[in-house]
């Protein structure tokens, strides 16, 4: 017996050592950034202090085979984080696809990930000033799926948490609720052009029976042929709450490369807030300019944009203007 015991833990030993040899090593990269931020409008949000501000951040990654697939980890910390700033996990089984636990902030699927495909030299048109009128799944503890098949590609993510007390009570799950969503995309059929379009169910807001999902849908047209990029996108958010409104976006953008280093863009976004009632409609009116300059590590970038009827507010109207000089490491 005692010779038995020996034997079993040298084979643990052995396994133990097979183990620690496919560890990975982790590696760290990082970034400084500096802004400067002005705001504008009628909306009372206008900066009156100091407009600059600077941020660091540190991002801890690392990768290794596991026999079956690749299991990737990054996490991410920045000045402002009392803990991580991002948190995602990946295994990359090949023809099988990229499985991925979306801890925090990863943004790594389904509508989430492809919420706003316009091109742009810097931010989305709507950066500082309004939205993308689409969130989808979200980046809190989404278990997401992605794949790509000849010319499809697949994505698509499921969160399950919220306040959903739709079910009974006595069932244990009235607290669940959850999130489904999937992105499926073309591209190869004409060169340099990608289609997509997606659609999202969120019942974690529902309050009552009588509570629906909430339902999201977002496309996405992309062309680019030499340094020129155009897009079109069209989104839709049919709210679950009853008497609260349902938005619908239309955006195009264009972006052109001048040279290897810079890089302009332009983007318009309308987005309508439905009549309820005694409200009338009313459309929200966006337009963006960004433009970034890179050499090696270092890139300035500077967006502005503004809107008219923010929010789909009649008469509201705001904008923000901001600079940025990154420097990576």
């Amino acid at each position: 017996m005692t010779n038995m015991k020996k034997i079993g833990l040298s084979a643990l030993a052995g396994s133990l050592v097979a183990f620690s040899a496919n560890a990975a090593e982790l590696s760290v990269s990082g970034g400084v950034e500096v802004t400067y931020t002005d705001t504008g409008g009628n909306t009372g949000n206008e900066v009156t202090g100091n407009s600059y501000g600077a941020n660091s951040g540190v991002t801890i990654s690392g990768s290794g085979d596991v026999g079956f697939g690749t299991v990737s980890m990054t996490r991410a910390l920045n000045d402002t984080n009392s803990g991580w700033g991002s948190s995602f996990q990946t295994l990359d089984m090949g023809d099988m696809g990229v499985f991925s636990f979306d801890s925090t902030a990863g943004a790594l699927v389904g509508v989430t990930a492809n919420d706003d495909l316009m091109p742009t030299a810097y931010e989305e048109a709507s950066t500082g000033v309004s939205s993308k009128g689409v969130t989808g799944v979200g980046s809190t503890n989404v278990i997401g799926y992605r794949n790509t098949f000849g010319m499809f590609s697949v994505s698509a993510g499921y969160s399950q948490n919220g306040t959903s007390t739709a079910e009974s009570a006595s069932s244990g799950e009235a607290s669940h609720g959850s999130t489904e969503d999937i992105y499926v995309s073309m591209s190869g059929l004409i060169d340099g052009l990608t289609i997509g379009a997606g659609h999202s169910s969120n019942g974690t807001v529902n309050t009552s029976t009588t509570s629906k999902d909430t339902k999201e849908s977002v496309a996405n047209i992309v062309y680019s042929t030499g340094p020129v990029s155009v897009g079109y996108r069209m989104a839709e958010s049919n709210k679950g709450t009853a008497g609260t409104a349902s938005r619908t976006v239309e955006h195009m953008a264009i972006a052109f490369n001048v040279n290897d280093n810079f890089k302009i863009s332009y983007g318009v976004q309308d987005t309508e807030k439905e009549a309820i009632s005694a409200t009338a409609a009313v459309t929200e009116e966006v337009t963006g300019i960004s433009a970034a300059y890179t050499s090696g590590a270092a890139s300035v970038r500077v967006n502005h944009s503004k809107a008219d009827n923010d929010n789909g507010v009649e008469g509201v109207d705001d904008e923000t203007t901001e600079i940025s000089l990154v420097l990576s490491f």
